[in-house]
C-alpha cells in the first residue's frame, strides 16, 4: 500500500525522526536511541516513511542508514507555500487596517 506523504508527517514521532535524519543518515538503532519505544515500533515508523519516499534506506554492509529525501520535503513545502502566501497577504492587510485605525484615533 502506498501511503501519502501527509499521512507520514501527521505523526509527531515521524516528524521527530525526519528532524533527526535531516542533517545526516542514521541507522534504525541510532534513531531508536532517541525515543522511548521499541526498535520494532521505530521500524514501523521507518517503513511508513520509506513507503512515502520521505526517507531512503542506504545499505552499507550489514547496516541500513536512512537518509532524508529532500525532494519529497520540497513537495510538502510547495503545498504549504500556497497557504503561507494567503496568510501573509491577510496579515499584511490586517497590519494596514490597524495602522489606519491608529491614525484615525489620533
Amino acid at each position: 500500500m502506498r501511503r501519502d506523504v501527509f499521512q507520514a508527517i501527521a505523526d509527531p514521532t515521524r516528524r521527530a525522526i525526519i528532524a533527526l535524519i535531516a542533517l545526516h543518515a542514521m541507522t534504525p538503532n541510532a534513531i531508536a536511541d532517541h525515543f522511548n519505544m521499541t526498535r520494532q515500533a521505530i521500524s514501523k515508523h521507518m517503513k511508513i516513511l520509506t513507503e512515502c519516499e520521505l526517507v531512503k534506506p542506504d545499505h552499507k554492509g550489514r547496516e541500513i542508514y536512512y537518509q532524508l529525501e529532500i525532494d519529497k520535503i520540497k513537495e510538502v513545502d510547495k503545498w504549504v507555500e500556497q497557504y503561507r502566501k494567503i496568510w501573509e497577504t491577510r496579515l499584511s492587510q490586517l497590519d494596514d487596517l490597524l495602522a489606519t485605525i491608529k491614525k484615525t484615533e489620533k
